[in-house]
């Protein structure tokens, strides 16, 4: 009778919890670090839009940062300001390109630093 007796598999209760618990941590740093993804993969959407308006072909500086501004208001973007911002004009072409950092707190005084390079590019 022993011999047709068959090992138990599966996952412990420890492990269960262990399981849960990383499935959680998961969650939450991705719920904090998604959103800073997100703003800059807008930002860069941006870069590019005011890159290729027609409209802004021979604007001014001062036009061109107006219109991130509006742009970035749209989208609630507060992560990089005008300041930061490389505007190039070579040609009639706009090329804008900027480099900022962003700190993303996690638990307690543990804080992630994120670094973006976004560009027209």
């Amino acid at each position: 009778m022993n011999s047709l007796r068959v090992a138990q598999r599966g996952m412990s209760f420890t492990g269960f919890i262990f399981g849960g618990f990383l499935l959680i941590v998961v969650a939450i740093f991705g719920m904090k670090l998604i959103p800073t993804y997100i703003h800059s993969a807008q930002i860069s959407e941006i870069f590019r839009e005011i890159a290729s308006d027609p409209a802004l072909r021979g604007a001014s500086v001062g036009e061109i940062e107006m219109s991130y501004r509006k742009r970035a208001s749209i989208n609630d973007i507060n992560d990089l300001n005008v300041d930061d911002i490389s505007i190039d004009s070579e040609n009639g072409n706009i090329t804008l390109s900027a480099h900022y950092f962003v700190k993303v707190p996690l638990v307690g005084n543990v804080t992630l630093l994120l670094e973006f390079n976004p560009s027209s590019k």
